[in-house]
């Protein structure tokens, strides 16, 4: 009685064929090395409409989450916990490069001919917009003005995507302010020798 095996030798020695498919594209694995933005917008040109909305809400909630992450921390590092200021360092890069994947779905969006609905937390304005003047800013992925489509941006200057506004009542920092405050106190802690608990 013949036994028979599965899958079947291919080429009777046991050994299967080398493969001539081309390998899966590469993923990175590794958090500190995000996909390059070219790569993400020329993945969003096969996606559907919904799909990009959905994507841009799930950005929107990490950036939230990143924004409360921060304010919870900034009592420590105003203390002098480093490795507090070095996580919010962190989370504004990350912040910053979400920020550009935003821009890259309102492009995409906007290239099918469809209106990007903004979500009111882009502009972070104050109540009844004190304090908050209108500037026309490039995305920084295209060069295309927000004024030029209804859209307007709050602050002192839209760059890359981000969007830069006074203080809100609350006291609370917006990212370029809290990124600064970070910076100032990295750059003063290097003549400081120690472990700071």
């Amino acid at each position: 009685m013949a036994v028979l095996t599965w899958p079947p030798p291919p080429n009777g020695n046991g050994n299967p064929p080398p493969s001539t498919a081309p390998p899966p594209p590469a993923i990175p694995a590794d958090p500190t090395n995000p996909i390059d933005p070219s790569r993400f917008a020329a993945a969003l040109e096969e996606l559907p409409l919904d799909t990009l909305h959905s994507k841009a809400a799930e950005i929107r909630n990490s950036i939230t989450r990143l924004r409360e992450s921060n304010e919870q921390m900034m009592p420590f590092a105003d203390e002098g916990d480093a490795e507090c200021r070095e996580a919010m360092f962190e989370n504004l890069q990350v912040i910053g490069r979400r920020n550009g994947r935003l821009g890259l779905l309102k492009a995409e969006v906007e290239r099918r001919g469809m209106v990007w609905v903004r979500d009111p937390e882009d502009l972070r304005e104050g109540p009844e917009g004190e304090g908050a003047e209108e500037v026309s800013g490039t995305n920084g992925t295209n060069g295309a003005a927000n004024g030029a489509n209804g859209q307007h941006a709050t602050g002192n200057g839209a760059i890359s995507g981000e969007v830069a506004a006074p203080r809100a009542p609350s006291g609370r920092l917006t990212d370029e302010e809290l990124r600064r405050q970070l910076a100032a106190q990295l750059d003063g802690d290097e003549d400081d020798d120690g472990v700071h608990l």
